[in-house]
């Protein structure tokens, strides 16, 4: 019993059982709110982290005096909690934890502060659970148990006392590293282990639940100082993935691969850039396309792309939104559409349509590698193929830097609100003045007519007005409010009013290629950058016929391919923003090669039919499968066994890693650049 006083008296140990104790409340909070189970393996390693991390404190803290002491170990879990906090207000807000990366986007993001901590539910508040019991520990009890255990004097005990926690350290150290390679310790679903999710902490979700959050953020800060090396063990061998291809096949049926295997293979033999040739690989092993029945259905028409800023399925209301309908009675409707959210969804989701690329999940992607260039973008397909290209938003470059990324994506001239001189506002956060979308889609026509002559013509126009604010009065948030139920929440009511004036625009851009006499001519294709998640998924419910909450449909959005002469149509493969790119190059007969990119045709036989989730999480038709915690949920009598999933599970982090390398890289300038250096020595 004394042995035991003599420990707790130790500074020590006092400050490490403290901290203990926080952390792993902290995280066992944390836990429960976000859905994580605490009965997995991964819970011994955020254990044992937790451990070594307070006794680290613990010993740091015993060579100050003791009120000091107090005010740090105060302050720490503090901070902990406070950043708890945040993750999950990110987590619910953006799904996505927020990282160090993303420090650019901390500006913009105040911006719509109020609307962030607005979607705070109540419960993440109890992580300040352990802060309030260390406060009152320290103003009620701790005086009193200092009475009643030994003073400390120097002696041979105390120096003892003081050198244990370096060997318990040191121990607990050689555990935490030995959980990250031990086979039981890793998830039987999970194609990246524990020790690569350590050295690299690319897969946010997959750290949470492999480390805890207080792991992640360490590790977060880790890899924003000191990038960690790709440690990926997946071997990739482009000769047998060439060869395994059947070669009668190959001479009947035509591919949409237009790069020599024997010239990039001679490129793989000569390069000496570890990574470089590892996409080298990656690509050249890749699924090709075939032609199909649809290929150059759309052939020298005009094409129009679309991307909704905050758009689902609400929009596919024919009593409110008749121009929506409009193009869904006229176009192909693709009802399992998601645009998954990242950290940046809006500006990395647009590029993510534009290059068939996933963005990498913990920065504002667009923007960070904005002058990076595409040679197999959306705008360049159509550039080689003579078209008069385009692009136009209605706001300036306050979060995004349009007028640098789309030049760099080929786009011959980006027009903002600016150049087009529409009326908004530059205040924040007042947000009172979004520019209308009406009035961008009437500049717009007038740039077509200054500007298109006998070449036809491809545009990307984002929209703004539907943006938040909806829980503040604003324009035209409160302009149509009186034409929904009255049963409705006032946020929901607003974002509906807003979308009423995205159908507006879309009526006044019918009419107004109509009027032009090339509406027969024109392919509009509508998507959306991610749902409303501003709004609460309970309020949104209610104008849906499904449930926002279920195995991430809340990420669904629509997708419509229109042109006045086609009939109305609905597919039901699942896609994304990611596949838009080929559909569409297939569409119009473009010169592409289909291995370069992560989506598919959605048209095409060779579809995955699967909407990949930036966490690594998967939907189809038979399952999704939840990357967070590794659960599979099935929705016909097919199952997977566990080499399937693994399978999947490989394919999928493929993509994610290789679209992230390939994007730091700067990849495809290089391909480029290879492939015009072996043109011009022909």
């Amino acid at each position: 019993m004394k042995r035991l006083k003599k420990l707790w008296a130790s500074p020590v140990f006092h400050n490490y059982f403290l901290l203990s104790v926080c952390f792993l409340l902290l995280e066992v909070i944390f836990h429960l709110i976000d859905g994580i189970s605490l009965m997995q393996v991964a819970s011994l390693r955020v254990f044992l982290g937790i451990q070594l991390l307070a006794l680290f404190f613990g010993y740091l803290l015993s060579f100050l005096p003791r009120i000091l002491a107090k005010i740090i170990n105060l302050v720490l879990v503090l901070v902990v909690s406070i950043y708890g906090i945040a993750e999950l207000g990110f987590h619910n807000f953006l799904g996505v934890y927020a990282s160090v990366s993303t420090n650019t986007q901390l500006g913009a993001v105040s911006s719509y502060i109020k609307d962030f901590l607005a979607s705070f539910h109540w419960t993440f508040y109890l992580m300040l659970i352990p802060f309030i019991l260390l406060l009152l520990y320290y103003l009620f009890l701790h005086k009193k148990v200092c009475l009643i255990l030994p003073k400390r004097k120097f002696s041979r005990s105390l120096l003892f006392i003081k050198t244990i926690p370096l060997f318990l350290i040191i121990l607990l150290g050689f555990l935490y590293c030995a959980t990250l390679k031990a086979s039981f310790m890793q998830d039987k679903y999970q194609s990246t282990s524990a020790y690569e999710l350590f050295v690299k902490p690319t897969n946010a979700s997959l750290v949470v639940r492999n480390f805890g959050f207080i792991g992640y953020g360490i590790l977060d800060i880790k890899e924003y100082f000191f990038p960690g090396a790709s440690l990926s063990s997946i071997e990739l061998n482009p000769e047998e993935i060439l060869d395994s291809k059947d070669e009668e096949e190959k001479e009947e049926i035509v591919y949409h691969a237009n790069i020599n295997n024997t010239w990039w293979l001679d490129l793989i033999n000569s390069e000496s850039d570890e990574e470089l040739n590892t996409l080298n690989k990656y690509f050249i092993g890749n699924t090709a396309t075939t032609e199909n029945a649809y290929t150059g259905m759309f052939e020298g028409k005009n094409l129009i792309v679309i991307m909704v800023e905050s758009g689902n399925d609400i929009m596919l209301n024919s009593d409110y939104y008749p121009n929506i309908q409009r193009l869904l009675e006229h176009g192909i409707r693709f009802t399992n559409n998601y645009s998954p959210r990242n950290i940046c969804s809006t500006g990395n989701n647009e590029m993510g349509a534009m290059i068939s690329l996933y963005s990498i999940n913990n920065n504002c992607t667009a923007n960070v590698y904005k002058n990076n260039t595409y040679f197999e973008s959306i705008f360049n397909l159509f550039n080689d193929k003579g078209y008069l290209t385009n692009s136009f938003h209605d706001y300036y470059d306050w979060y995004y830097d349009r007028s640098v990324i789309h030049k760099n994506m080929g786009s011959s001239e980006f027009y903002d609100a600016v150049r087009l001189k529409l009326r908004f506002s530059y205040n924040y956060p007042a947000y009172n003045t979004w520019a209308s979308d009406e009035e961008l889609m009437e500049k717009y026509l007038e740039v077509i007519d200054q500007n298109v002559g006998e070449e036809p013509f491809m545009s990307f126009i984002t929209t703004v007005t539907s943006h938040l604010p909806y829980n503040s009065s604003s324009e035209y948030g409160d302009k149509y409010m009186d034409l929904f139920p009255e049963e409705y929440s006032v946020e929901l009511k607003r974002y509906m009013s807003k979308i009423k004036v995205v159908d507006n625009a879309i009526g006044v851009l019918l009419d107004g290629l109509q009027e032009r006499g090339i509406l027969d001519d024109t392919v509009i294709v509508l998507f959306a950058d991610h749902y409303p998640y501003a709004i609460d998924n309970e309020k949104l419910n209610v104008a849906l016929d499904y449930d926002l909450n279920s195995d991430n449909n809340a990420e669904r959005t629509p997708l419509i391919i229109y042109n006045s002469e086609l009939e109305g149509q609905e597919v039901d493969s699942y896609t994304s923003y990611i596949d838009i790119l080929p559909t569409v190059a297939n569409l119009f007969d473009l010169d592409y090669d289909s291995r370069l990119y992560m989506g598919t045709d959605a048209l095409s036989r060779e579809h995955e039919d699967m909407v990949i989730f930036i966490d690594g999480s998967w939907k189809n038709k038979d399952a999704f499968y939840d990357a967070s915690t590794s659960e599979i949920k099935y929705y016909t009598q097919n199952s997977y066994s566990r080499e399937e999933i693994l399978a999947i599970n490989t394919k999928v982090r493929l993509k994610l890693e290789m679209s992230g390398l390939a994007i730091k890289k700067n990849y495809f300038r290089y391909l480029n650049e290879e492939l015009n250096n072996i043109t011009t020595s022909e």
